[in-house]
């Protein structure tokens, strides 16, 4: 094998590796995290917290209702039972007993909004609940396959080193250097001539240059430096 032609397979064998370190890092991504799931679970949580706060404000105005309606009732004992004789103070005990129930009707109307939106948010933590159990086990799913891509990967990724651990061996220092050289500042150092083109900046090539090339020898192209090969 030519030596412009194991550098062409070292390339190739880097890009491989490239395309499949990539890969295991997206899949490692996926899996440190759902985020369809937690915002799913965010949402439900915002809502269980809602649902909590309006149940105390239930709790609270249902007993602010039995206050009033308590204090009503009391006032009315005072009016009708005959214990009290003075009229001024039968007028006063009225006129408290009246604002007193008129606070009544819109601390009822409040509470009967308040259940509502109590049922409401209810029945949405009820499907929220369903909808992140339905996530969970498609997140499992998807783990599973995640995993399984990702060992898939990792194994060849162990191949691909091992390929090019054994092709190093049989490439010169000097040449290896070039390579890692022009990769760092191209890219890709090893460009392929078709058609009497380089292939990396699309140059035409000399006939000697291209001769030189096909024969073995280790040759750059005069415009953008890459090693020339052809196959």
């Amino acid at each position: 094998m030519s030596l412009p032609k194991q550098l062409y397979k070292l390339q190739q064998l880097d890009i491989e590796l490239q395309k499949n370190q990539q890969l295991v890092g997206e899949i490692t991504q996926q899996l440190s995290k759902n985020s369809v799931l937690i915002a799913a679970e965010s949402k439900l949580s915002s809502q269980k917290q809602q649902l909590t706060e309006w149940k105390k404000k239930q709790k609270t105005t249902e007993w602010e209702l039995d206050d009033l309606q308590d204090r009503v009732n009391q006032l009315n004992s005072k009016l009708y039972n005959g214990t009290v004789k003075n009229p001024k103070e039968l007028v006063n005990l009225k006129h408290e007993s009246e604002n007193l129930k008129s606070k009544i009707g819109p601390k009822e109307d409040d509470l009967l909004e308040l259940l509502s939106q109590i049922e409401d948010m209810a029945a949405m933590v009820e499907i929220g609940s369903k909808e992140i159990d339905k996530l969970k086990q498609e997140w499992e799913q998807t783990q599973e396959i995640l995993t399984q891509r990702k060992i898939e990967a990792e194994t060849a990724l162990t191949n691909l080193k091992g390929k090019r651990q054994e092709l190093l061996h049989q490439i010169t220092p000097e040449a290896l250097s070039l390579y890692e050289h022009i990769k760092l500042a191209k890219g890709q150092a090893i460009a392929k001539i078709e058609q009497g083109k380089c292939q990396g900046c699309y140059i035409t090539v000399p006939t000697s240059q291209w001769q030189r090339a096909k024969a073995g020898d280790l040759v750059q192209c005069n415009s953008c430096t890459r090693i020339l090969y052809v196959e």
